[in-house]
């Protein structure tokens, strides 16, 4: 069985936003007010002569056991068989309570408003109701054999993206070593988003 992840090499992310510019293309995420599916933060790391930017890319985690799904009580958050969390826009009310449920800050709300923006921002608009929204791994994409816009247009090649049940796809083989870990995994969510650490911040 399919069991999709992706790892984030956090060594050659260069800051670069093109991750956040294709999905947003790709997704029509509600930039205007930024919100985004994926997007990478920054700061500053070290002391005097030592310090540097550090780039970390930030999106839902597709937990396999996710809060946001529990909490939800009309079902519109549901978990596919290969592991994608998704959202159901014809079922999501808007309530936010798996915003509130997740505790990596993954969702956020797409208004009437947004709506009305987005058709003059994109012009032909995918998306026609309110409701939550978050990163799908680009699940239409996927379907068709393609790997999420993020991953496609990665300039530094610092997001992979492939299926943990597959021993020999190299997300799982970097899973399986142990050099990529989740991140905030105490939660109990067991996130499907891994990282290889920054070696220059442990030196």
């Amino acid at each position: 069985m399919t069991h999709y992840a992706m790892v984030i090499d956090l060594n050659t992310c260069v800051g670069c936003n093109a991750c956040m510019a294709a999905c947003a293309m790709e997704n029509q995420t509600p930039v205007w007010k930024n919100k985004w599916r994926t997007y990478v933060p920054e700061k500053e790391i070290g002391t005097n002569e030592m310090v540097r930017r550090r780039f970390f890319p930030h999106l839902c985690n597709h937990c396999d056991n996710p809060p946001c799904l529990t909490v939800c009580p009309t079902g519109a958050t549901s978990k596919r068989a290969d592991g994608i969390v998704m959202i159901n826009p014809d079922y999501c009310m808007g309530c936010r309570a798996c915003a509130m449920a997740c505790p990596y800050d993954a969702r956020y709300e797409v208004t009437y408003s947004d709506i009305r923006e987005g058709k003059e921002f994109y012009g032909e608009l995918q998306r026609t109701s309110s409701g939550m929204d978050k990163c799908s791994f680009c699940a239409h994409r996927v379907d068709k054999g393609m790997k999420p816009a993020c991953v496609e247009t990665c300039v530094g090649s610092a997001r992979l993206f492939g299926d943990l049940d597959n021993p020999s796809d190299p997300v799982a083989q970097i899973v399986m070593s142990g050099a990529a870990q989740p991140l905030m995994a105490h939660f109990g969510t067991r996130p499907n988003v891994y990282y290889i650490e920054d070696m220059k911040r442990k030196g």
